[in-house]
């Protein structure tokens, strides 16, 4: 693997010799997003321009997010002596995903239930103005279960790495690693280049990464300047309350999990804050995703494992997605004065428990999925989504690092499972004790 950009140095006696403050990624991320915040508040018209930025840092890293995953799991499954492990890893994975992510809907259908941030607002679905989400509404009925599996089999083995599917990457990834293994010694020079190029690509992500600050700026000035101020004020306690959800959902929900384990959510927090920051900034969780498995890898978690649970997590395992979708539906179901019984909000959850997993590889991923599963009710107005359409990018302020929180943890969680991870190296770079360590071997 490359060695972490913001990583220390070590000294004369062996001992790490830590940058100074100033030089470290995750300060330079933060001074970039306050300074995008004073931008957009002093000078909304420059910071609206600021956009570009943001999405020229975004583009570079998803240019990157499908090699990364390809050469990650085909060496890591390559090189393994137990080939049925994978479909072992996986099933513990989607049994893990399944379960947190119901755990996460429950929570937040609770918490919206006792805010109401909805109540009182008598919207009249007549009176809003529709036009801007006609296109997500028009894409509603586009992300159903069917569409979502046959959706995984790419058109063409190219196209699975230009259409920018996790899941179409993560099938051809494995039948090319089970093809290598097939193929035996005469596979084996094919898996050193893929090692040789994945150490290459992680090393262009060191790179693209040293602009992430820039890239954070841009991002967060236009999110201030567009959707600051009064939107903040007109839905401020969905905002509020949302957040609130998300914070008890990690330290309510995952940090048990956690201790479970044996490891410590906090320093695991403080351990990946560049990329929590990254995230929150751009709004887009795929931005940390090589940085995040890179790390994962340091901690002890086998690359196999890493390779597997990460992108497949990335579709199935959304905790602040769902924690999204099922705060706004019943926002909205409260604004219009649409009520909801209890069964009909247990057969809502059953509804996102399905739809949620088609938020993988939509253009507008979970706004998409909100009008595909209110449309699926045929309770709650469809056409009130227009009511969130202003501070969805606020609220995804919220759900991507939760997002990233829950897919660290999940991958923690299911290589102690699986014994594949190295618990002293994960308490010493946890503890800071190292900076910078190799990957685990595989079994």
């Amino acid at each position: 693997m490359a060695t972490d950009v913001s990583a220390p140095k070590l000294g004369g006696k062996g001992e790490p010799k830590r940058r100074l403050w100033y030089a470290q990624l995750w300060i330079q991320v933060l001074v970039g997003m306050i300074a995008g915040i004073l931008l957009g508040i002093f000078d909304p018209s420059i910071g609206a321009r600021m956009e570009p930025l943001g999405d020229a840092f975004i583009k570079a890293i998803r240019m990157l997010i499908g090699p990364i995953i390809f050469c990650t799991l085909v060496h890591g499954i390559a090189r393994m002596v137990n080939v049925a492990r994978v479909g072992r890893v996986a099933l513990k994975a989607i049994v893990y995903f399944e379960v947190l992510t119901t755990i996460a809907l429950i929570v937040s259908l609770a918490a919206v239930n006792l805010w109401q941030p909805g109540r009182g607002m008598n919207v009249n679905i007549h009176d809003l103005d529709t036009s801007a989400v006609q296109t997500y509404i028009t894409h509603a009925g586009s992300t159903g279960v069917t569409q979502f599996l046959m959706n995984v089999i790419p058109r063409t083995f190219v196209g699975a790495f230009t259409e920018g599917n996790v899941l179409q990457v993560l099938l051809i990834s494995v039948l090319c690693a089970f093809g290598l293994v097939a193929a035996g010694e005469r596979g084996k020079p094919v898996v050193d280049f893929i090692e040789a190029a994945n150490k290459m690509l992680f090393a262009i992500v060191d790179i693209v990464m040293w602009t992430a600050p820039v890239g954070a700026f841009g991002a967060i000035a236009f999110a201030v300047a567009k959707f600051g101020a009064g939107s903040l004020v007109s839905l401020g306690k969905l905002l509020g309350g949302f957040y609130v959800t998300c914070l008890i959902f990690i330290f309510a929900v995952l940090w048990p999990v956690a201790a479970w384990c044996g490891f410590s959510l906090p320093k695991l927090i403080r351990y990946i804050r560049e990329e929590l920051l990254i995230v929150l900034a751009t709004t887009s969780s795929e931005t940390v995703l090589p940085q995040l498995m890179e790390k994962l890898e340091k901690l002890g978690c086998e690359e196999t494992v890493v390779g597997l649970v990460i992108p497949t997590g990335y579709s199935f395992n959304l905790d602040g997605t769902c924690l999204y979708l099922s705060t706004a539906s019943v926002f909205l179901a409260q604004a219009t004065n649409t009520h909801l019984t209890i069964l009909q909000q247990l057969g809502l959850l059953a509804v996102l428990l399905l739809s949620s997993k088609g938020a993988a590889g939509v253009t507008g991923a979970a706004f998409v999925v909100l009008a595909a599963t209110i449309a699926s009710t045929g309770i709650i107005p469809v056409a009130s989504i227009a009511l969130i359409l202003g501070i969805h990018r606020l609220m995804s302020e919220g759900l991507t690092p939760t997002n990233v929180i829950g897919n660290a943890v999940a991958t923690i969680v299911v290589a102690k499972w699986e014994r594949s991870l190295d618990e002293e190296r994960l308490h010493a770079a946890l503890d800071a004790r190292v900076e910078t360590v190799m990957p685990v071997a595989h079994a």
